[in-house]
């Protein structure tokens, strides 16, 4: 049942996705706004995360057999944390990369990874923790509060960066 809510909630976000990405430059003209959608955006996108990572841990402990490749995650869960997280963060940089640009340039690659450092680190942090205790199995509910916090606290801060760096493009 939880596999099928997986599937559900990852064709929803491709839909969400897909129209936040040929919308975005238009929230962006209201800070405000834009702030909201985007923390709605990286909660459901870091929802997905956690119900994806929940229903792959239910499914490794209630049906795979206890061999070394099964549980490498869950034996070592900063590992794969942290290599999970930098994924994320690179795809993160490119799509912003995308959303001033309309490509990726590889020439203010490094002007848009400098920018977005602050507002990486706090998403990445984020996303860590949440990938962490859900492979611990330690997911509480202040947890969350925390994370969803952080999320909010990220989503001010890429508005931020975002305003400053469509002012600098401008002048």
């Amino acid at each position: 049942m939880l596999g099928l809510l997986v599937l559900g909630f990852l064709g929803l976000a491709f839909v969400e996705n897909t129209a936040f990405f040929s919308y975005a430059g238009n929230f962006f003209s209201n800070p405000p706004l834009a702030v909201g959608v985007v923390f709605v955006h990286n909660v459901l996108v870091i929802s997905l995360i956690l119900l994806s990572m929940t229903f792959y841990v239910g499914l490794v402990l209630n049906f795979f057999p206890k061999r070394k490749y099964e549980y490498v995650v869950l034996e070592h869960p900063r590992v794969f944390a942290l290599v999970f997280t930098l994924v994320i963060i690179f795809v993160s940089i490119f799509r912003a990369s995308m959303l001033i640009y309309d490509e990726v340039r590889v020439d203010t690659l490094v002007f848009v990874v400098l920018m977005s450092l602050p507002n990486g680190i706090i998403e990445a942090y984020a996303i860590f923790q949440t990938l962490q205790k859900t492979f611990k199995r330690t997911m509480q509910t202040n947890d969350l509060i925390l994370i969803y916090g952080l999320f909010f606290v990220a989503a001010v801060v890429e508005v931020g960066f975002m305003t400053v760096l469509r002012l600098v493009i401008v002048a």
